[in-house]
C-alpha cells in the first residue's frame, strides 16, 4: 500500500526516515514522471538523464517544499522545466536550427526498435514531435497523463482557456498529421 504524499512529507522533515521517505516518493512517481518527460525529449537515454536531474532537484528542494499544491503538481513542473531546460541546451549545442532538432526528435521515433511503421501509435509519435514545444507538452499532459485543465493550469503557470485552446490546436494537427501520411 503506498503512504499519503502528506505523510512522506512529514517523513522527509525527519533525518531518520529522510532517505526511506525519499525512496518511497520515487517509486511512487519515477514512472509517471519518466514518461512525461521521455513523451518530450523522446530518447530513452536522456529521459533517464533528465528524470536524474529532476530528483537532484527535488532531493535538494523538498524540505521548502510549501504544500501549495500537491507534491505530484510540483514534480511535474519540475520535470517539465528540466525536460524544456534539456531540449534548450541541446539547441544552443547544437548550431542547427531549431526545426533540426525537432527533425532529429523525429527521426528518433522512427528509429526506435520500439515504434512499428504500421501502427497508429508510430505516426501518432511522429505527429506529436512536429508541433511547437507548448502544445505538444499540453497535449501530452492531457492525452498521456490525463491531466485536469486546472491542475496543468498550476504546472505550466498558464490559463486554463489557454490550455484548451493549445491541447484544441495540437488535436487538430496532430489529426491532419495523421490523415496525411
Amino acid at each position: 500500500m503506498q503512504i499519503e504524499d502528506k505523510e512522506l512529507l512529514q517523513q522527509f522533515r525527519r533525518p531518520d526516515t529522510k532517505e526511506t521517505a525519499f525512496t518511497e516518493i520515487i517509486k511512487k512517481y519515477q514512472e509517471k514522471l519518466y514518461w512525461h518527460v521521455r513523451r518530450m525529449v523522446v530518447d530513452h537515454d536522456d529521459a533517464n538523464d533528465v528524470l536524474q536531474n529532476v530528483f537532484i532537484k527535488v532531493w535538494n528542494g523538498l524540505e521548502n517544499f510549501r504544500e501549495d499544491s500537491q507534491l505530484y503538481t510540483w514534480l511535474y513542473r519540475i520535470a517539465t522545466n528540466e525536460s524544456l531546460t534539456f531540449l534548450e541546451q541541446q539547441k544552443k549545442r547544437s548550431t542547427i536550427s531549431l526545426n533540426d532538432v525537432e527533425s532529429g526528435l523525429a527521426n528518433k521515433v522512427v528509429a526506435d526498435k520500439n515504434f512499428d511503421a504500421n501502427r497508429l501509435e508510430w505516426k501518432l509519435q511522429l505527429a506529436i514531435q512536429q508541433l511547437p514545444e507548448k502544445q505538444k507538452l499540453v497535449f501530452n499532459l492531457r492525452y498521456y497523463d490525463e491531466m485536469p485543465y486546472e491542475e496543468m493550469s498550476r504546472v505550466l503557470d498558464t490559463s486554463e482557456g489557454a490550455l484548451k485552446a493549445s491541447y484544441h490546436h495540437a488535436v487538430k494537427k496532430i489529426e491532419e498529421f495523421i490523415k496525411n501520411n
